[in-house]
């Protein structure tokens, strides 16, 4: 009989924290010198994908991160009609924004082609909808590179991004921030993901910090997503308009069907504007970061 082979998650080696997961059948694995990643399936989760020791996304409960990194600011910010993405290449972001009917245009930035050749094989579930969609461009790029340099201006940015290490780390620092609201309309919300506070709290200081030098409104709202486990997933938040934040629920309800009242399985107007009420020990962390 062949042994149970277990992965884990290694993100957190450095606080004596793992979790691992029993693997049912492998679907794709590769192990290189700079990195390792595998495609897996679980029980409980469905299809998992891991890069470095770190989950990036499982079928199970994709919808949460995707649902919250999307509706929140789009509705939010009631008037978006360009939209870009940064990262994001299995293309489940781009699909939830693709469901508002208002949107004229996602721009989807993604640094390596095989990634979103990766991800028609192993998650048609994402990338169906979205590359048939005439509204949807692809461009392959440095993120870094496409916003210091794009004439283009979007309403709502998303940076789709890994942990801030190898080439993800230039997603974090001031100056792509700086480079993003160079980008951005009048107006202009951007949503960052910022990893999980009682575990990461200094990824969360150091967005924040960045973002209340370039922006009226800085901070973060939060999900609960079981595969980021440590409790609740901020993402971050800057934007133009401090109110933005703030909507009662009954605007948000009225713009979720303007939008076309799509089924969502985690946003609803009333988590929409709960997520922004924060436990006490996230909401230190943002005010520190505020007085950074």
């Amino acid at each position: 009989m062949t042994a149970q082979r277990w992965i884990a998650e290694t993100l957190f080696d450095e606080l004596g924290f793992r979790m691992t997961f029993a693997v049912e059948r492998v679907l794709y694995e590769l192990a290189t010198e700079h990195q390792h990643l595998v495609l897996f399936e679980n029980k409980l989760f469905g299809k998992v994908l891991m890069l470095d020791g770190a989950t990036q996304v499982t079928t199970r409960d994709e919808f949460i991160y995707h649902e919250m990194m999307t509706h929140v600011p789009i509705l939010a910010h009631g008037r978006a009609r360009e939209v870009l993405i940064v990262g994001g290449g299995d293309c489940g972001i781009a699909e939830e924004v693709l469901k508002h009917k208002a949107i004229e245009r996602l721009t989807q930035v993604e640094i390596d082609a095989s990634v979103v050749e990766f991800s028609k094989e192993h998650f048609p579930e994402f990338t169906g909808p979205v590359l048939g969609d005439p509204r949807f461009d692809l461009v392959i790029d440095d993120g870094m590179n496409f916003v210091e340099r794009t004439e283009r201006r979007f309403d709502v940015v998303i940076v789709d991004s890994t942990d801030p290490q190898g080439p993800g780390a230039v997603l974090f620092t001031y100056e792509f921030y700086a480079a993003c609201r160079r980008c951005m309309g009048a107006g202009g919300i951007m949503v960052t993901q910022n990893g999980v506070p009682f575990f990461q709290p200094d990824e969360l200081i150091s967005s924040v910090g960045h973002f209340r030098k370039l922006f009226a409104d800085a901070g973060c709202y939060v999900a609960a997503i079981p595969t980021y486990v440590g409790g609740h997933m901020a993402m971050g938040w800057a934007a133009d308009d401090p109110a933005s934040r703030a909507l009662p629920v009954a605007i948000l309800a009225e713009r979720y069907a303007a939008a076309g009242k799509f089924p969502t399985r985690y946003w609803t107007p009333e988590v929409h504007r709960a997520a922004f009420a924060l436990p006490r020990f996230i909401a230190e962390i943002v005010e520190k970061a505020r007085a950074g």
